[in-house]
């Protein structure tokens, strides 16, 4: 069970919430999977997504690359949850650390807003995150959470009708978990 570390209200209702605990636990419409472009789910959160989920995410991930090509930063993919309790995982790609001069920050808060156009267009009305990004491809957690959290801000400004009410962002890590426990405190201040 995931524990709420911090929350805020945006003036929309929207709610904003911080969460230590499993990702592929979560109890939400959908959940956001931090992938590549094949969609290969092999470490990470891709494999934990896979190994709870089962299976049947690989076989529809594969198919969705058959039918429509790699997945992009802009451009995430869409399949079922097999096992897992949401209903579908959007799977967005989030950009390999390459010192910062290489659009990397563009590239992550694209992860993020098409992630969450996809969601709104599926008329979703929760999602969880991971933090996209910040494992295995090496992008800095510090940097990382501030693109994270102001797109969904951002999102939330542009979309206060949405069907999308609730956005949480599930991590495991606890080193990651307290970087975004700061930039939420900055966030409650601005909301």
């Amino acid at each position: 069970m995931a524990t709420l570390i911090s929350q805020c209200t945006f003036p929309s209702g929207q709610t904003l919430a911080l969460y230590h605990g499993d990702l592929t636990e979560e109890h939400v419409d959908t959940i956001v999977n931090a992938a590549n472009a094949r969609l290969a789910h092999g470490g990470g959160v891709a494999g934990a997504i896979v190994r709870r989920g089962g299976h049947e995410i690989q076989r529809e991930s594969d198919k969705w690359v058959r039918q429509h090509g790699p997945a992009a930063h802009d451009r995430p993919a869409l399949t079922g949850a097999g096992k897992l309790s949401c209903k579908a995982v959007i799977h967005a790609v989030g950009p390999v650390w390459q010192g910062g001069g290489h659009n990397e920050d563009a590239n992550l808060r694209a992860a993020y807003a098409s992630s969450l156009e996809l969601a709104h267009r599926q008329g979703f009305a929760s999602i969880a995150f991971p933090s996209i990004s910040t494992g295995i491809f090496g992008f800095p957690v510090e940097r990382g959470a501030a693109i994270a959290l102001k797109a969904v801000e951002d999102f939330c400004a542009a979309y206060p009708a949405s069907p999308l009410r609730e956005f949480r962002f599930t991590l495991i890590d606890v080193r990651t978990v307290e970087v975004f426990r700061r930039e939420f405190e900055k966030v409650k201040r601005d909301a």
